[in-house]
This record gives C-alpha cells, sequence and structure tokens, in this order.
C-alpha cells in the first residue's frame, strides 16, 4: 500500500504510458488502460444513474476540459445512460445558454460556482426565466458551494440539484448526494475513504469529531490498486458520522480555484527567478459568484512599484504556470524584510499549506 499527495504523486508524466489525463500545471498524469477506460466509463455511469439521471434525460456537460478529460468522459458515461450527452467546456454563459437550447437540455453538469453565474446573467443579462430552461436536474462538482447554492439553484430551476463527487485526480464521479442526504454515497464500496490529516491511516465509522481528509481508494484503476491518495479535500466531522459528508475545506499545497488547483510551490518557485521581490501573497476571494485570485506582491525598491515590465514578468510568469487568471497587485509600500509567499483564502475554505498545522479537532 502506497500513501500519495498531489504534489507527491508516484506516476509521473515522463513514466505514464496510454491515454493520460494531464493535470493543465503538467504535475500529474493519470493513465487510463483500456481496461481502466472500462472501468472510469462505468462508474461514472453509475454516478449519473444514483444522482437521479436515466434515458429520458439530455445532458449538457460544462466543465473545464484543459487535458483532464474529466467533461468528455462524464459525457461519455452521460451517454450510456441517457438520451443524448455533449461537452461544451466552460464556454462563455450565452454560449452555454445556447447549447441547453439547442440540445433541449434536461440535465446541466457543472460547477456550483459556474451554476449561480450562469443564474445571475440570466437574470441581469439576458432577462430570462431560469424556468424556460426547462431543467430538470443540475449537478454539481468540482468546488466547493457557498452556503445555500444548492436550495436556491433548485429554487430557481425547479430542479433537483445534487452534488456529484469527483475523484480529483482521475476525474472520474464516483459518489452522489441528492437533496436532503447528509452524506456523499459512493457508488461502490471502499472507493473513498477519511485519514487524519498527520497520519497515513484510513479511519473507520462511526468517525471520531475533527477533520479528516477525503481520500481516494482507486481499486478500480489497473496500476493504482492498493495506493490511497489524499485529495486535499477535507471534511469537519462532529464526531458519530457513518457517513462521508461533503468536503467543506481543502489542505495543503495546492489551493482550489475556479474548479482548478493551483500549485502554490510552483508560484514560489517561477517568483523567485524575478528580481527585487521581498513578499508576495495569494489572495482567493469569492465576492460574488465566481472565485477571483489576485497575487499581491511587495517589492524591495520603489522604482520596481511602477515599472510595467516587471508587473508583466510575473503576469506572465502565472500564466505559464495555470489557467486560471491571476490578478497582479503591486503594493504601494517597499520592504525590504523578506519573506516566504502566503495564502490568504477569504472564502474560509483553505486551512493550511501544511496538514500537521491543523490536525486535531475543529474550531468552533
Amino acid at each position: 500500500m502506497s500513501w500519495a499527495t498531489r504534489d507527491a504523486f508516484a506516476v509521473t508524466p515522463r513514466g505514464a504510458a496510454g491515454l493520460l489525463l494531464l493535470s493543465p500545471d503538467s504535475e500529474i498524469a493519470m493513465p487510463l488502460g483500456s481496461d481502466d477506460q472500462v472501468s472510469a466509463l462505468s462508474l461514472a455511469a453509475a454516478a449519473l444513474t444514483g444522482a437521479g439521471l436515466d434515458g429520458s434525460d439530455r445532458v449538457v456537460v460544462a466543465l473545464n476540459n484543459d487535458g483532464e478529460l474529466t467533461g468528455s468522459l462524464i459525457a461519455q458515461a452521460a451517454a450510456s445512460v441517457a438520451d443524448a450527452a455533449a461537452s461544451v467546456g466552460p464556454r462563455g454563459r450565452m454560449r452555454l445558454h445556447r447549447a441547453l437550447e439547442t440540445v433541449r437540455a434536461t440535465t446541466l453538469i457543472t460547477t456550483p460556482t459556474g451554476a449561480m453565474d450562469l443564474l445571475a446573467r440570466l437574470h441581469l443579462e439576458f432577462l430570462i426565466d431560469p424556468l424556460d430552461l426547462e431543467l430538470r436536474h443540475v449537478l454539481l462538482t468540482g468546488e466547493i458551494a457557498s452556503p445555500g447554492t444548492q436550495d436556491q439553484l433548485a429554487s430557481e430551476f425547479d430542479a433537483s440539484v445534487t452534488d456529484l463527487y469527483t475523484d480529483p485526480f482521475a476525474g472520474v464521479p464516483v459518489a452522489y448526494r441528492r437533496a436532503g442526504q447528509a452524506f456523499l454515497t459512493p457508488v461502490r464500496d471502499g472507493l473513498l475513504g477519511l485519514a487524519p490529516l498527520d497520519k497515513d491511516a484510513v479511519l473507520d465509522p462511526p468517525y471520531p469529531e475533527g477533520l479528516g481528509e477525503v481520500v481516494a481508494c482507486p481499486d478500480w484503476h489497473s496500476s493504482l490498486r492498493g495506493s490511497f491518495l489524499r485529495t486535499g479535500q477535507v471534511v469537519r466531522l462532529a464526531g458519530g458520522e457513518e457517513g462521508l459528508p461533503a468536503p467543506a475545506h481543502t489542505v495543503g499545497e495546492h489551493v482550489l480555484v475556479r474548479g482548478r488547483w493551483v500549485s502554490v510551490p510552483r508560484i514560489a518557485g517561477a517568483l523567485s527567478r524575478v528580481d527585487g521581490i521581498s513578499h508576495w501573497e495569494l489572495r482567493i476571494s469569492r465576492a460574488g459568484t465566481l472565485d477571483a485570485a489576485a497575487l499581491h506582491v511587495t517589492f524591495d525598491r520603489g522604482t520596481l512599484i511602477e515599472n510595467p515590465m516587471w508587473r508583466s514578468r510575473i503576469a506572465q510568469a502565472l500564466a505559464a504556470l495555470t489557467p486560471v487568471s491571476i490578478e497582479v497587485v503591486v503594493e504601494p509600500e517597499i520592504s525590504a524584510d523578506r519573506r516566504p509567499g502566503s495564502v490568504t483564502d477569504l472564502r474560509g475554505h483553505h486551512l493550511a499549506r501544511d496538514r500537521t498545522a491543523v490536525a486535531g479537532p475543529p474550531g468552533p
């Protein structure tokens, strides 16, 4: 048995073979052999069926699709369950609305913020009644939803809203949680587990009070069978739970922004090659419907503050690392005091880069 995290994954892109699900930052390559592809589609189809899809549904999948192939895989699985399915990617909301109408979709699969942003634009920009879309199901995956998201979407679209838990390594839906359910329902025993943040051990239910990290157990995968993959997703436990709650937080060296895992060490490495930076802070917020990321940079000398070339160098370095748009904010004050970079999650999602720093019972 082996344990791995996202920043210490055993399968490297250079050593993988077959169909590769390559992460946008090219850190992780999940290989899918022919048997693995069959297993992945079978799991995804079971999750979609459990979420309520049937042969009368027509599905549009609006998820990021940059190497991971998650959207395409879910659409392919949906096509085996429903009447029709299309993967359209994270296109603009006007084009997404057009796709829903063209397909005559009864089901939308997207992120929580993607669904909320579509809803807001239907009201404010398109002046369209959400009920006119005649959606029956909205399936949410890939992000931690803001409080009240499921209830609002269910009310506005008059649709069932279901959480779809997708393995963040393989991009395969392996569990679901329908409205009114307290816990995720894995499509097969042994696919998911919980582990303490400071110990490589799978917890047995009933779970103790505290924080637990969701662990993917890909026994369906030919080369990863027997592995335990720390997902970086964390649940809060009141104590005594027999089931697995939906993740409420993240932890570790990757931060979840707009459904993407952004590597903090890679940001630090890129910025270390830019002269004059004494400190940087990555701030993530969700003031409206979507996540926003901003890199606040402090220079050690005043001549760099108004230098557009330095700002451009930083912006280009970030663009080379991740498809997530990160705004560069130059602080007006200089500082000669050099400090390590930091992460501030104003959403309250990311607990810490160091798992052991937050291990133990939850706070108030």
